[in-house]
This record gives structure tokens, C-alpha cells and sequence, in this order.
């Protein structure tokens, strides 16, 4: 809300600058969608959240790597930015179907769709170039993700199956295992939990995103589950996917016992107001509200872990 808040004061600041501010303005707004500014910076709180616990687990300290917190941090912003823009490149013919997706600039025409495929070319091979920098194991798991969210699920399941959610979620949990490779490339239990933290938050994230807009993904043609199979089935997976949750805090005890209560506190509070609501809650509203929990629910667990190594 701070970004979005930050653009509009932007623009209505180049407005008294004449007409070349507010194309300036405009250009800059529609390069952040393109790269969906938002995505990367959720990413790129779970990949620094991955490289500071790698510091903290592997005795080392964070301003003797600088360096690497460089290379690595806008190594995965890159390679984020770069597979949203291919993503945005590919999914033009259907996104003008959509509400949340019809003013894009690859819908609108404001983007050449040349230039944004080669943007996104260009993004993403210089985020693993700077990513092999810090180890080969990192730029490895980034070309996963990258190949993943691209053709797996961009190109491929996202028009076919509706398990295109927990596909594309294998690309939203790898930023974690970045951040950890570019420390430590033997990769510890913690790093697999976070990625496992990221890839079961996913499926309860987006699930809950497609209740609200089923429509939209039924005029898109896009298989999501609650379009193929309706919303009671979708609301009963998303609460299997949170309660798959509830375990994995306490892989993390080595955190401490103030993150084990407060992070038992989070997967129980979501899934307790999940089957609390479940039925006195119309369908979308609860959606909406499982939505913005998740949201918080994110935030909150991977900023408390780095909270609980400087307690």
C-alpha cells in the first residue's frame, strides 16, 4: 500500500512538471507492472531471510558479507522481475479477460511485447550471472524456479490443470533456498523448511484468490480449482494446506521458544478462523479474509525469524 500510495503522489507531483514528467511518471509505473513490483518484494523478504539465517546458522556475520548480500539480493530481484515480464509476455492473450490483469501494459499497448519479452530475457540472465557469483548452487535453484514458473506453470499447467497452483508454487518457495545457497551451498534442514514454510503457504494464498475472482478465471479459460470444482472443495483444500503447516515451526526450535509460540500462534489462528468462519461467512468473504490473513501470515513469520537470532 506504501508503494502504491508513494506512485500516486509521484504523479500527481509530475503533474505541475509539464506533460514529459507525467509520461516519465507513467513509463516508470507501468515498468514496475510489468516486473510485478509487489512479487518481487515478497520474494525478496523470503530470500534474505534464507541468506541472513544461513550467516546466523554458519557462525558468520552479516557485514563481512556484504558482498554477497549484493549479488545475491538483486540476483533473485532480477531473475523475479525477469520471469514476471516473460510471464506478462506470454499470458497477453488472456489477460485482457481478466479485471486484476486488463491494464497491464501488454494488454494496453503501452509495452511493445518485443521489448518486454526481451526485457525479461535480459533480466533474468543477468540475475543468474549475478547469482553464480556467490555459488553455482544458487544460480541453479534460480534457473529452477525460473524454468518453472515460465514453462511449467506459465506456459503449460496454468491453462490445463488445475493443480497449476501447487506448480507454480515450487517457483514461489525456491528465493529462501536462493538466499541460503549464496551463503552455504550444502543446503541445511532449515533452508528445505522454509522452502516447504513458502511452497504449502502458497496453495491456502492463491486458492483464496481465485474464489474471489472465479469468474475472471472462468472468462480467462484458466482451470482454476474453484471453477472446475466449485468452492467447497477449494475451501476444504485450503485448509488442508494450512494444516500441513502446523509442524514445521518446530524444525525451527533452534529459533528459540519465543518464535515456536508465536509461529504455532500464526498456523493456528489461520486455521482455527478458516474452520471457525468456514460457515457463517459467505463464500467470498471468506475468502477475502483467509486472503488478507495469508498476507500478514507471510510477513510477520519469515521477519520474526530474523527478530528471534538478534534476541
Amino acid at each position: 500500500m506504501n508503494d502504491t500510495r508513494a506512485l500516486e503522489e509521484t504523479t500527481l507531483a509530475a503533474s505541475d512538471n509539464g506533460p514529459h514528467s507525467i509520461e516519465q511518471t507513467s513509463v516508470w509505473k507501468d515498468f514496475l507492472a510489468t516486473i510485478k513490483i509487489g512479487i518481487v518484494n515478497s520474494n525478496l523478504i523470503t530470500a534474505f531471510t534464507g541468506f541472513w539465517l544461513a550467516l546466523y546458522f554458519n557462525g558468520k556475520g552479516f557485514l563481512d558479507s556484504l558482498d554477497l548480500v549484493f549479488f545475491a539480493m538483486v540476483g533473485t530481484a532480477l531473475i523475479i522481475a525477469g520471469s514476471c515480464s516473460l510471464n506478462n509476455y506470454v499470458d497477453r492473450d488472456i489477460d485482457h479477460l481478466m479485471e486484476r490483469t486488463k491494464g497491464r501494459p501488454t494488454v494496453t499497448g503501452r509495452f511493445n511485447p518485443i521489448t518486454v519479452l526481451l526485457m525479461g530475457i535480459g533480466f533474468t540472465l543477468t540475475g543468474l550471472l549475478m547469482l553464480m557469483i556467490t555459488s553455482v548452487t544458487a544460480a541453479l535453484i534460480g534457473l529452477v524456479g525460473v524454468v518453472t514458473y515460465v514453462f511449467f506453470y506459465t506456459m503449460w499447467s496454468k491453462r490445463l490443470y488445475t493443480i497449476n497452483t501447487v506448480v507454480g508454487s515450487v517457483s514461489g518457495a525456491v528465493p529462501p533456498l536462493i538466499g541460503w545457497a549464496a551463503v552455504d551451498s550444502n543446503l541445511h534442514i532449515v533452508a528445505w523448511v522454509l522452502f516447504l514454510i513458502m511452497f504449502i503457504w502458497q496453495p491456502p494464498h492463491f486458492l483464496a484468490l481465485a474464489m474471489r475472482r472465479c469468474e475472471e478465471y472462468r472468462a480467462a479459460g484458466i482451470p482454476m480449482l474453484p471453477v472446475v470444482h466449485g468452492f467447497e472443495i477449494t475451501k476444504r483444500q485450503i485448509l488442508v494446506w494450512i494444516a500441513c503447516l502446523m509442524p514445521l515451526p518446530f524444525y525451527l526450535h533452534a529459533l528459540g521458544p519465543i518464535f515456536l509460540v508465536l509461529a504455532t500462534a500464526l498456523n493456528a489462528g489461520w486455521l482455527g478462523l478458516g474452520i471457525l468462519k468456514y460457515k457463517k461467512m459467505e463464500d467470498t468473504k471468506w475468502a477475502t479474509m483467509m486472503f488478507v490473513y495469508s498476507l500478514n501470515y507471510l510477513t510477520i513469520m519469515f521477519v520474526a525469524m530474523v527478530i528471534a537470532t538478534l534476541i
